[in-house]
């Protein structure tokens, strides 16, 4: 007999390139042995280099896409990415709560790498009021840290009081990370009681395209896995480390990590 495999789905858009998005996030379900299911929010022409086009995809057929996957594969996590619009959020929010969605980790997908924009402006405090809320963890970077939070998030201590900030703004827990701060990368967990960080010596190198969505799928898969959040995010950011480390270079720009890394 087979075995049965958990479920996680990922709600996000897609990445012609492969790095980013839903195709980074069903290979990372892979690798952690998760099924993953997807419901597509927006299409993007994107590579390396960066975002050329993105078209959303009406609302309607993102919410049939979440129902259509939740009535007969229930996930055990969800994960969402790139929401693009107002309109999205919170047709994405009305989704989780009515189907009563849990472990659920929020990626709050703002600007590529590239410094493309992947989320309306007017749709960020959308997304703070009705996304934040429903997360078992947020996930954001020093830049979406500041803009959700709208306090300065430079160095450690402010990565601190972000993280307790977006606690208190409604999420279970918050995952702040430092891959942009000078010296060491450092990401910081605060679950409304516990401190985690973890510190990691800078990798000289472009290809970290599709870290924020790969990591957010991970930690999402350890928790479908049956993990708690603090074992789930550590399974994760150790194992991202090793992508990037191992990135097998590909594109003329900041090219994707390596989801072919083993999880152990």
């Amino acid at each position: 007999m087979s075995e049965t495999r958990p479920i996680a789905l990922t709600i996000a858009g897609s990445d012609s390139g492969g790095g980013a998005g839903i195709q980074a996030d069903l290979k990372t379900f892979q690798a952690f042995g998760v099924f993953g299911t997807s419901a597509l929010t927006a299409v993007t022409a994107q590579n390396t280099l960066g975002v050329t086009a993105v078209h959303p995809i009406p609302l309607d057929i993102v919410r049939a896409q979440i129902d259509a996957v939740v009535v007969d594969l229930p996930p055990a996590a969800v994960k969402t990415g790139m929401l693009a619009t107002a309109g999205l959020v919170s047709a994405v929010a009305d989704a989780i709560r009515s189907h009563r969605l849990r472990r659920y980790v929020l990626d709050p997908v703002m600007v590529a790498t590239s410094g493309d924009r992947l989320l309306d402006a007017d749709a960020e405090q959308t997304l703070a009021r009705e996304l934040l809320p429903l997360a078992a963890l947020v996930t954001p970077n020093l830049h979406e840290a500041r803009i959700l939070t709208g306090r300065p998030v430079e160095n450690l201590a402010e990565m601190r009081d972000a993280a307790r900030a977006l606690v208190d703004l409604g999420a279970a827990a918050a995952l702040v990370k430092g891959g942009h701060l000078e010296g060491d990368a450092v990401d910081l967990l605060w679950d409304g009681s516990r401190e985690r960080v973890w510190r990691k010596p800078r990798l000289d190198t472009r290809h970290t395209h599709g870290t924020g969505c790969t990591l957010s799928a991970a930690v999402a898969a350890g928790l479908a896995l049956g993990f708690d959040l603090a074992d789930a995010t550590d399974r994760a950011v150790r194992w991202v480390a090793k992508a990037i480390e191992t990135a097998p270079g590909l594109g003329s720009g900041h090219g994707p990590v390596n989801h072919f890394v083993p999880t152990d």
